[in-house]
């Protein structure tokens, strides 16, 4: 693969016919290559005249960091999906993910919709994550998670996982021994969809599957004709059936790797069932770490740093995306 420049390569197209407009980001992280994959692909098609843009306007970034892809590493000097917003005016850019943010957000702020590609690190099928339910509350406020719903049930994934922002809230507290997170570190909880959520937007983000599964890419591609036709700015598909319900689970739970020598008591998949109780990992006292209840591991990763998130847990969540709230 040959070495990232540090600049954003942007593919744009508008339509004369108004209509929505769609951001997709692939390559946040820089290990996570099929979000480029299916990018790439559906630029070669709009250029060559097989796919044609009806209404509305399309942006895509194919490697939105190119520090972390030329590393070939997740992270460049820090999570990018991480503290996503824009530098205060006046201040210095903190780092070289601040600057990368400074110049997708405006970006971001020229769109409605959001279709955020990635890929995890351990085995699984494709899922989609969106934000939270409507509410007025002061961590994050949101009226449009119908409209998010129905993106994620038309990516066509055979699960749906909803909520972030509370469980990573959670964490914070966690690991300050109860106490509740300051604004500033629920801020490092922000990413690309909860910024897009805070402009009146919406968004979804798609776990295209393990990082070398070869379908990946095919999945990332399948995603954005699938965004493109829910929101009329291609032609329909008349051979293509209505999407199937997925499974719908809630995030319930994150947990820490604490130690080096933590570690799972089998590979883990994502999605994954557990028993309450069944054990999943042990910490470096010996001591085993069981399953607080009935429910799914998501994105186990046996090789997360110290300090950092070890997986989630999620069980199964009664809401219904086929209906307006």
């Amino acid at each position: 693969m040959t070495a990232s420049p540090d600049f954003l390569r942007i593919h744009g197209y508008a339509s004369l016919q108004p209509g929505p407009r769609l951001m997709v980001l692939g390559g946040v992280h820089g290990n996570e290559t099929c979000g480029t994959a299916g990018i790439e692909r559906i630029a070669a098609e709009l250029d060559a005249g097989s796919l044609a843009l009806l209404r509305g306007q399309l942006t895509m970034v194919p490697v939105a960091n190119p520090l972390a892809r030329r590393r070939l590493r997740r992270e460049g000097e820090r999570n990018l999906n991480r503290l996503f917003r824009p530098t205060a005016p006046g201040a210095e850019p903190a780092d070289y993910e601040a600057r990368i943010t400074d110049l997708l957000c405006p970006l971001l702020d020229r769109h409605e919709v959001l279709l955020d590609l990635h890929s995890f690190q351990s085995e699984g099928e494709a899922f989609a994550m969106i934000g939270p339910r409507d509410n007025q509350g002061p961590l994050e406020p949101f009226s449009r998670a119908f409209e998010e719903g129905q993106l994620a049930l038309h990516l066509g994934t055979p699960r749906v996982v909803e909520g972030w922002l509370d469980i990573y809230a959670a964490g914070l507290a966690q690991r300050a021994g109860g106490r509740p997170a300051d604004d500033a570190a629920l801020a490092f909880g922000w990413g690309t969809n909860e910024y897009m959520r805070s402009r009146g937007g919406y968004g979804v983000t798609l776990e295209c599957g393990q990082h070398e599964d070869p379908a990946a890419p095919e999945v990332a591609h399948a995603a954005i004709l699938s965004t493109l036709r829910l929101l009329g700015m291609i032609a329909p598909d008349p051979q293509r059936p209505p999407p199937s319900r997925p499974s719908l689970l809630r995030l319930v739970s994150v947990t820490d790797r604490l130690h080096a020598d933590d570690r799972f008591v089998r590979e883990w998949a994502t999605f994954d069932p557990v028993a309450r109780g069944e054990p999943i990992g042990v910490r470096a006292d010996g001591s085993l770490l069981g399953a607080e209840r009935d429910g799914f591991l998501v994105f186990p990763n046996a090789e997360a740093l110290p300090g950092t998130e070890w997986f989630y847990f999620a069980v199964e969540s009664e809401r219904d995306l086929t209906r307006k709230p």
